[in-house]
């Protein structure tokens, strides 16, 4: 690795660092400064999104995600996974998200998703600029945002149609997932033998790690949203039913 990375260099075990770069630090206060002024109810949701946010990026979590691949992964799924969805109830709730449909923000979050597991896309994170890596994290975040507003925002009223978003999600996730996990060779030339095998992982054995929890977790929650929807869809049926 001839730059170093906005996270900086690939840490040995028990020196992984915290992450208190100013401008970062300074984007989520505003950001759970601002939450402030929202309601009650809206506040507690945008403060616990902001909140994954500084855990996924602020934590030593982006120390080691520079060493390790499935650490990279968790991070993407807290961001994704847990930041995203409650910041999209905070917007929800404020009326700030105008959608026509789930569609096109399931589109967009899945090419992103795809784009920055790519293993090109993937090594230009690790630039020291550190722009491609805030250009992840950040398109990642937003897309993210916008479908889970989708589905909070259109879950009620077309139930099916979430439900299908959420099932096409997770197939995709689990399909990325899985490519990754019975890959026959490491893909991603930066985690290379002398980064991962001082915490005990073959580059390939931390590739699989991070494919299974893309496969299983990553996928989980969008089955629960399929889940969920089902049920709205068929709840005035069960209803009607003698």
């Amino acid at each position: 690795m001839t730059e170093t990375p906005f996270c900086g260099l690939p840490p040995l075990p028990g020196m992984a660092t915290w992450n208190t770069h100013p401008v970062l630090l300074a984007v989520l206060l505003a950001g759970a400064a601002g939450s402030l002024w929202l309601g009650r109810r809206e506040a507690g949701w945008s403060l616990a999104g902001w909140g994954m946010l500084a855990v996924a990026l602020v934590s030593p979590l982006c120390s080691l995600s520079v060493a390790l691949f499935s650490v990279r992964v968790t991070q993407h799924l807290l961001v994704v996974l847990a930041a995203a969805p409650l910041l999209a109830m905070a917007a929800t709730r404020l009326r700030l998200v105008r959608l026509g449909g789930v569609a096109l923000p399931a589109v967009g979050f899945a090419v992103l998703l795809w784009l920055w597991h790519l293993p090109g896309p993937y090594a230009a994170t690790f630039a020291g600029d550190g722009i491609a890596y805030w250009l992840m994290h950040l398109s990642l975040a937003v897309s993210a945002t916008w479908f889970w507003a989708a589905l909070v925002r259109h879950g009620p009223t077309r139930p099916l149609g979430t439900s299908v978003a959420a099932l096409a999600t997770a197939i995709q996730m689990g399909v990325l997932g899985a490519l990754l996990t019975f890959a026959p060779r490491p893909l991603y030339a930066v985690h290379a033998p002398d980064v991962t095998l001082p915490w005990g992982f073959t580059p390939l054995e931390d590739q699989q790690l991070g494919g299974l929890l893309m496969w299983v977790p990553g996928g989980l929650l969008f089955v629960l949203v399929l889940g969920a929807g089902l049920a709205l869809a068929l709840r005035p049926q069960l209803r009607a039913a003698p």
